[in-house]
């Protein structure tokens, strides 16, 4: 019997039958260093209201010895322990080992290819936790966690809770830390190896960042602006939500071969690959402030207040998502946050609520399995989104005012959405009930346009609109820019909404100017080439986004070419003056030519973009961005040459340029071996590796599958960059037979839990080598996936093909 995962129905029944007064957690990691095995002792004390009932603990790994009141327990090979007979009051002790710590569920252990050092993490979201020890692995279960950790001597332990009491032992040390507040078992953590520490202190908090010893460097140029984000964002949210973080210790651990970041209690784990091993763009630094600032969100919706069953997944992260751009461009230096969601994550989840797998915000879940496929862009970007119309909704002063309540009165406890939806409207003294129907559970997106009767300007909505409040701009050409001559807010309840105090003229009128709501628009016939023509002579970098948004959405609508698109976006691009977008858009442009483009197109659209990114590189603030963006375009000898040149010894720009002329044929085996020499960074085998993956051989292709795909030896952070070399346009007969490999590999790809089913299922599905048969094929494998893999699939096959169809339009 294959492990099973928690239905609602079994967490209700069991949340309504005990009540977890704690949980002591032992836990030996003195075997990792030369071995795989970690090795836990669970002691768990909880009641049970209906003495002589029975239940289960969730247990995934290996278990040596099980008690309940000293009674040994029978074991079973579900990932269950049966608990018959329970008393009212009940001690569980729980030995287990787990072994699979290199392609398992909730604990890895990660190898430094620099110097051999072994770092170990533990991750647990959604229901993880059980593949390590003997837990009720539901979230409203919530106990405070007291853990002993054993590791070898020279290591440093890291756990939710600060000020552990350390005991010498040889070689190696005990931990043991002071109990946890009450806590989900999936915001728990065990953190572990010989890292390098830096700690500084801000209003009241011990700040630490720590990461393994080969990256010390670059830990140490990032510690100033880590520190100054986390002190902005402590005070920031500790202001909105009338509740400081309540915990002195406030810690964020790099770790190697982790999957994004997770933000456990006091203790946020990341990808070490946020440590930019180049200097970081401005889009990167920001990349790493509104991610430290989502999990610091958790803190306080998640951690201190958690969603009661999985169904509230979408409030948990897209709280965070909302909250993260929130306090970035009300606290810290990035005050165009909220254009940089626009158009990274944004677009993508209006071309995700078009697809097949749109789904209601809010919805039923089965159960725990299901909830992993729900982390998705409707989930965090749409989620995000709606959460910002719904303070636009009710008012910012009067948002704040809700939250404060909902925090107060729901501290340490479970909530569900009905909770929210009751403090905002209390504050605000708008009834909700029908904002909740129309956002939260109903699919799909709205789309506006407007009617021009004389002087009358009417917006018209497509179908029944949602009930919102969103802005239009009013724009007339002075010289060679837009500027706005009015902005006027709208409160929509019905498909067509009149809008006064607009001028009786206007060059361009944009609809969700300010990027208040989450709905598509469409230029009336009359401006559309305005729009595609001009949108790069708006004002600000979120009107700009704004127009840039509906010309995305119409190329991936089949509405407007890929060459229209293309010289839209290339002219938005040159034009730009945030940091916050500019390389949103070089992504944005380098897809239409390399993924939307006709093949006949594609050359001169990358022309185009490489000869914008040259005249961009003169400019010293843009010079970084825009060579990274030749890497990708350069068409030919001539521009790699000069690419060469700019780049000097910068090593970073030199592996780039690598890879781009490995896929146009060039001879870099010796270039990239003497690179790899001299690369101080630990993982720069990997970038060798990437340009490998690039190459238009046969055997190059062949190895480079079989370490990504099939031996997964790739960290998961670094798939999508190999996978986006490994698959190249133009190589179509080269890479045929793995489009078929990965048809094949699907019954597998949920293996290592829900990050790594995600990152392979998207990033290995093939953009070329395939036609809509293909497209129908996948759609038919993925009926018997895990759901994670299912909907990923599902999701990317329908963006390719739409890509398929971009590729035969005609111009």
């Amino acid at each position: 019997m294959g492990i099973r995962s928690l239905t609602r129905t079994e967490a209700e029944r069991r949340a309504e039958l005990i009540a977890v007064e704690r949980y002591d957690v032992d836990i030996d990691l003195t075997a990792l260093p030369d071995g795989p095995e970690i090795r836990c002792v669970s002691t768990v004390t909880f009641t049970c209201s209906e003495p002589g009932a029975e239940t289960f603990v969730d247990c995934a790994a290996e278990v040596r010895a099980a008690t309940l009141n000293g009674t040994p327990l029978a074991l079973s090979a579900d990932g269950r322990i049966p608990l018959p007979g329970l008393a009212a009051h009940n001690v569980l002790r729980v030995e287990s080992v787990q072994a699979d710590t290199t392609a398992g569920e909730g604990v890895h252990k990660a190898v430094d290819p620099a110097d051999g050092e072994v770092y170990v993490w533990t991750s647990f979201e959604p229901d993880e936790a059980r593949f390590v020890w003997a837990c009720f692995d539901q979230p409203d279960l919530k106990a405070p966690h007291a853990f002993t950790v054993t590791a070898p001597a020279a290591w440093t332990v890291l756990s939710n809770s600060g000020d552990p009491r350390i005991e010498e032992q040889g070689a190696a040390r005990r931990w043991s830390f002071p109990d946890t507040p009450p806590l989900s078992v999936y915001n728990t953590v065990v953190n572990a190896g010989p890292f390098h520490e830096i700690r500084r202190q801000a209003d009241g908090h011990d700040l630490g960042i720590y990461a393994r010893r080969s990256l010390a460097e670059v830990l140490e140029r990032d510690a100033d602006d880590i520190f100054t984000l986390t002190a902005q964002g402590l005070a920031f949210f500790a202001e909105a939500f009338a509740m400081p973080f309540p915990q002195r210790k406030y810690d964020q651990v790099f770790m190697p071969e982790f999957g994004g970041a997770m933000e456990n209690y006091g203790c946020v784990t990341w990808s070490d690959s946020f440590l930019r091993r180049a200097t970081p763009t401005p889009a990167e630094s920001e990349l790493l402030a509104v991610v430290l600032l989502h999990e610091m969100a958790h803190m306080w919706f998640g951690n201190i207040v958690t969603m009661r069953w999985w169904d509230d997944l979408w409030l948990n992260e897209a709280f965070a998502e909302f909250a993260c751009h929130w306090a970035a461009e009300g606290a810290t230096r990035y005050t165009d946050a909220w254009a940089g969601h626009l158009l990274g994550g944004k677009v993508r989840a209006y071309l995700s609520d078009q697809g097949p797998v749109s789904h209601p915000i809010h919805q039923p879940i089965h159960d725990v399995a299901q909830a992993a496929s729900i982390f998705d862009n409707i989930t965090y970007p749409k989620g995000a989104s709606v959460l910002l119309q719904l303070m636009t909704y009710v008012g910012e002063d009067r948002f704040r005012t809700g939250m404060a309540a909902y925090f107060a009165r729901h501290a340490w406890g479970t909530t569900t959405l009905q909770d929210l939806i009751d403090a905002l409207a209390e504050a605000s003294g708008r009834d909700l009930a029908a904002w909740r129907k129309a956002w939260l559970e109903t699919a799909g997106t709205d789309r506006f346009t407007l009617e021009h009767d004389g002087d009358t300007v009417t917006l018209v909505a497509d179908g029944n609109p949602r009930p919102q409040v969103l802005a239009v701009g009013a724009y007339d050409r002075i010289g060679d820019a837009l500027e706005r001559t009015a902005l006027v807010r709208v409160e929509v309840t019905e498909a067509r909404t009149p809008v006064t105090g607009l001028p009786a003229t206007s060059d361009l009128l944009l609809i969700n100017d300010d990027d208040l709501t989450f709905a598509t628009t469409r230029p009336d016939p009359t401006t559309r080439d305005t729009l595609f023509g001009a949108a790069d002579q708006l004002p600000t970098a979120i009107s700009r986004g704004a127009a840039a948004a509906t010309v995305w959405d119409m190329l991936t609508a089949g509405e407007a070419t890929a060459a229209e698109a293309g010289r839209c976006l290339t002219a938005l691009l040159a034009a730009e003056t945030s940091d916050a977008v500019i390389e949103p858009y070089l992504t944005l442009v380098t897809n239409i030519a390399e993924l939307w483009a006709p093949p006949a197109e594609r050359p001169a659209l990358a022309e185009a973009v490489a000869a914008t990114c040259r005249r961009l590189a003169a400019d010293p603030g843009r010079r970084q961005v825009a060579l990274r963006g030749l890497a990708r375009t350069a068409t030919g000898a001539e521009d790699l040459a000069w690419l060469r040149e700019q780049a000097g010894d910068d090593v970073d720009l030199r592996w780039r340029a690598l890879v781009r002329e490995a896929e146009l044929g060039g001879d870099v085996t010796a270039e990239s071996a003497a690179l790899l020499e001299r690369d101080p960074d630990p993982d720069a085998w990997v970038r060798a590796l990437t340009v490998r993956a690039a190459l238009p051989d046969p055997a190059a292709k062949a190895e480079v599958w079989r370490r990504l795909a099939v031996d997964r030896e790739v960290p998961v952070a670094a798939v999508s960059a190999v996978a986006a070399a490994f698959w190249r346009p133009g190589q179509d007969d080269l890479l045929a037979p793995y489009a078929e490999h990965y048809l094949a590999a699907i019954p597998e790809l949920h293996q290592g839990g829900m990050i790594p089913a995600m990152t392979y299922a998207s990033h290995l599905f093939p953009p070329y080598a395939v036609d809509p048969a293909y497209i129908e094929k996948a759609r038919q494998a993925a009926r018997e996936a895990a759901p994670v893999v299912r909907n990923t699939l599902l999701e990317r096959a329908d963006s390719v093909r739409r890509m398929l169809h971009a590729r035969t339009a005609k111009a």
